[in-house]
């Protein structure tokens, strides 16, 4: 595997920075060659600066998309945590209900921010099927983005291969929502009419999107600058309906990041409402 020198890291960081708000600092060296040396392979580069240039120069910008896809970290499975699914299953969409109840069709708008490939918005609307599948007084909407588009593909797809299945799905959910499919798994089709799956780069402004009920952004900020952070759950926060519901990831904390938004604790989950 070749070798990154320490002006190439600085260099490539940078570019890495530019195109997805990832931060990666200079001792991650094996990062960018473990995740970069077979690419740099398939486009016959000799270096990584020259990697560089062949991405800086490429205006239809597919290698620009190679290079995200690689550096994305589209680590994820089925009812991830599990925490964060029983509140949403036990409070969360039982409060939105009843808190809105009485006005006639509810209207239910869900963003999973940095969905992958797609287990994280799969796994919201199983729970959501399951709640209000003999309701038809609510209309639901869900929206995933990702910043990879080989990830948003998959998500699209609904495709998953057994590994993946296995990964937090539970058997009788695996055959009540799924179908088998040349060895793979695919979503049934009553689920994967519930989602939609859009390439967004969370750095850049959120055009068009609206206003939502419950906003998943877990695991992801974490890969940008304190500064980047800070510029997220701001922009978040305007994305969110007065009453709505965030959820980050376990390990993660809005504590100095965002006064907007107040942590409230139910049973062993953390979640965060507006002032």
């Amino acid at each position: 595997m070749l070798k990154i020198k320490p002006e190439e890291i600085k260099v490539l960081s940078n570019y890495i920075y530019n195109v997805s708000g990832i931060s990666i600092d200079a001792s991650k060296a094996y990062l960018l060659e473990t995740r970069f040396g077979k690419l740099l392979e398939e486009e016959g580069c000799r270096s990584y600066v020259e990697f560089y240039r062949k991405a800086k120069s490429d205006t239809h910008r597919t290698l620009e998309r190679k290079i995200i896809d690689a550096i994305t970290t589209n680590e994820t499975l089925f009812f991830r945590d599990t925490n964060p699914f029983e509140l949403l299953r036990h409070k969360i969409i039982p409060e939105l209900i009843d808190n809105r109840s009485g006005r006639g069709i509810t209207n239910l708008k869900i963003w999973s921010s940095a969905c992958s490939t797609g287990q994280e918005l799969y796994s919201i609307a199983i729970i959501l099927k399951e709640l209000l599948s003999r309701n038809r007084t609510h209309k639901i909407s869900l929206l995933g983005t990702d910043l990879s588009d080989a990830a948003v593909a998959q998500a699209s797809a609904g495709t998953y291969n057994k590994f993946e299945i296995e990964r937090g799905l539970p058997r009788e959910k695996l055959h009540h929502y799924f179908t088998p499919a040349g060895g793979n798994w695919k979503i049934k089709d009553e689920i994967r009419a519930m989602a939609t799956f859009q390439h967004m780069n969370l750095m850049q402004p959120f055009v068009g999107l609206g206003k939502f009920d419950i906003i998943f952004c877990r695991n992801v900020a974490i890969y940008f600058t304190l500064q980047d952070r800070k510029k997220l759950f701001e922009k978040i926060a305007h994305a969110l309906l007065p009453d709505g519901y965030l959820l980050i990831g376990s390990t993660e904390s809005l504590t100095g990041i965002c006064p907007q938004f107040v942590p409230k604790r139910h049973l062993r989950s953390i979640y965060y409402q507006l002032q």
